[in-house]
């Protein structure tokens, strides 16, 4: 008996002490993307209107304009960039920062913060702190949204920039990040000249200096018989307007793809043949 009381005491005092989880207020989310070779990434968490009205003017409004704003609840809202990057064509290093900012009814004030122990207590917001800060138009949504949300939005075709979007209520707002990432490729590639060719060739930038690259690695050794490396050449040709040049050397590569039974470059050189005539 005084067993059957021990295990139960003991299965009593487990339940009191076990933790039950239940939902936050405020959810914690995050949201990342690459822009260019850049890593971005926010932290937040996540309050919902509950009925609430959010932005406007005065005090009736839990984000009255003008006054600064965590940008999210409980210890605020991280973002963090994996090298240096421009915020609205500021530079911003490598690194985590706050996000503070100040509602308006058609321009926001946002700032990036470099003390990370601040948090979200803006009472102690200290302006020498700043990395950068700026101003950005607002927009009205035709729909509301239910729980702050960030995101990393609008990545341009070449992945050079891209939008942080802040959406609330019927509000957004967006501030563009630029990463620029030639010159990492190009230290990543540094020496190899087909590799810089190809990449000046596929990225649409000096072609000349493409073909300079070119005749450079063709005039060692044999590596102008490399059909795979000769079909770049007439491609490279074809966009500087040498058609003559470009057929000569597609030609070739051609001849080479053949004799080693490669059939999508005897295709690709085929094509590109047909599409100069």
């Amino acid at each position: 008996m005084k067993n059957t009381f021990a295990i139960l005491l003991a299965f009593l005092g487990g339940f009191a002490n076990a933790q039950i989880q239940v939902p936050q207020n405020s959810s914690a989310g995050s949201v990342s993307s690459r822009i260019g070779l850049t890593d971005v990434r926010i932290d937040y968490f996540r309050p919902k209107l509950k009925g609430r009205k959010i932005f406007g003017e005065g005090s009736s409004f839990l984000e009255p304009n003008g006054k600064i704003w965590r940008t999210g609840a409980n210890s605020g809202t991280k973002i963090s960039f994996s090298d240096d990057v421009k915020v609205e064509g500021m530079p911003v290093p490598k690194g985590e920062y706050l996000i503070f900012t100040w509602p308006g009814d058609t321009e926001w004030t946002v700032s990036l913060y470099k003390d990370l122990t601040l948090g979200g207590n803006t009472d102690k917001y200290d302006p020498s702190k700043e990395q950068v800060k700026f101003k950005v138009k607002s927009e009205k949504l035709a729909e509301k949204i239910e729980t702050l949300t960030l995101a990393i939005s609008d990545i341009s075709e070449d992945s050079t920039t891209g939008n942080v979007q802040i959406a609330w209520e019927n509000t957004s707002v967006k501030f563009s990040v630029l990463a620029e990432y030639d010159n990492k490729i190009m230290q990543s590639i540094d020496g190899n000249l087909m590799a810089s060719a190809r990449y000046y060739f596929d990225s649409k930038k000096d072609l000349k200096q493409a073909l300079v690259w070119i005749d450079e690695y063709f005039a060692n050794g044999k590596n102008a018989d490399q059909y795979w490396n000769l079909s770049v050449k007439a491609q490279v040709q074809k966009a500087l307007g040498d058609k003559s040049g470009a057929q000569a050397t597609a030609q070739k590569s051609l001849e080479l793809a053949k004799k080693d039974n490669s059939d999508f470059y005897v295709k690709q050189n085929e094509d590109l043949i047909k599409s100069l005539k």
